[in-house]
């Protein structure tokens, strides 16, 4: 019962923020388990508009949350598939209501979803990123810096976080402390003998211009193999050679699909035609920038630091271990991949 009184209080305080903010009258409001930093719901009016509604905490930085949406409704006036988000009475992007900072968006069409890709959805993927980056390359440059450990890190460092994170996994209780030893091991390993060798081999300079800088699966909505929907704008200033790589090379699809050499290379392909500026050695290096990233990440190693649900703690522990397989995969079919890669830019065509 107590549940229940408490999500009548949540709808009831959601739908009073909509109507004093918005002028809209919600008819079902349902809480939405996804995310670690914003309460979100899903809303349909009175009138059927579906919208999405994020409550920020208390904690959050509004001016970067501002700044997001801001580069979101930019990208949407450029025709890119980007969810609109509704002013509130002020015409502000993020309102204040009821002591908590809000933003609403219309709910886009489809879902996300994090199988493994098919070509066609990584050659859309191509297209929508090429097109996002060319608009963007005149967006102001954001104060917020994507950091670039991959690229600046001391390798001795990263190496020395495999015992720190063993550590703290240990006294967290992990559930196969074997395993993540043996993933450390490699992990240590790989970066002892690979990292420098793949940064010396990187162009000198890297274009930098406003990005999304978080466009992951996670991030993109997506109905029959296209996508309908951008979401979730971290708004930095950052490589575009490293978000094509981080996108072609999605470590789920390396891992688990048969078909992950061909989605890579369907959606360079697809962005090169979209945004051909791009120099093709950089072009060339997303493969080999992706596989440093990769490197240089712990993220998921270790999940109980952020007291997560069971279905998506299990989701983070998989994400570590199809990054570790994804890692194998691109330290043995770099050189190739790159040979590929680099036709595109000589008018090339791998098919």
């Amino acid at each position: 019962m107590m549940q229940m009184d408490e999500a009548g209080r949540d709808a009831a305080l959601t739908a009073d923020v909509l109507e004093d903010r918005y002028g809209l009258i919600a008819d079902v409001v349902v809480p939405v388990h996804m995310g670690t930093d914003t309460i979100n719901r899903r809303v349909l009016t009175d009138d059927g508009l579906r919208l999405f509604v994020k409550q920020y905490p208390s904690t959050a930085d509004l001016d970067a949350a501002r700044n997001a949406w801001d580069m979101s409704e930019y990208c949407r006036a450029a025709n890119l598939p980007v969810p609109r988000v509704w002013p509130d009475a002020d015409d502000n992007l993020v309102t204040i209501a009821e002591g908590s900072a809000w933003a609403v968006v219309d709910e886009a069409p489809g879902r996300v979803t994090t199988s493994a890709m098919t070509v066609p959805l990584a050659e859309h993927i191509g297209v929508v990123m090429g097109r996002m980056h060319r608009v963007l390359a005149a967006y102001p440059l954001p104060n917020r810096v994507q950091q670039a450990r991959w690229r600046t890190e001391p390798v001795e460092g990263a190496a020395a976080k495999c015992d720190t994170v063993m550590a703290k996994a240990a006294r967290d209780g992990h559930d196969d402390l074997d395993q993540l030893r043996a993933d450390l091991d490699q992990r240590r390993t790989d970066l002892l003998i690979h990292a420098a060798v793949l940064r010396r081999q990187l162009p000198t300079t890297l274009v930098e211009q406003a990005l999304h800088a978080d466009l992951t699966r996670t991030n993109l909505i997506t109905l029959f193999n296209a996508v309908t929907g951008i979401i979730d704008f971290r708004c930095a200033s950052a490589l575009p050679a490293w978000e094509l790589g981080r996108a072609a090379f999605d470590p789920r699809t390396v891992a688990t699909s048969t078909e992950w050499k061909a989605c890579a290379l369907a959606m360079v392909r697809a962005y090169c035609s979209e945004h051909p500026s791009l120099p093709i050695q950089e072009v060339r290096a997303c493969a080999r920038i992706a596989l440093l990233y990769m490197l240089f990440s712990f993220y998921g190693a270790t999940t109980a630091e952020y007291n997560l649900p069971q279905d998506a703690e299990l989701d983070l522990q998989r994400h570590w271990s199809e990054r570790q397989t994804a890692i194998r995969r691109l330290l043995g079919d770099l050189e190739g991949i790159e040979d590929e890669l680099t036709a595109f830019g000589a008018g090339g065509d791998s098919s």
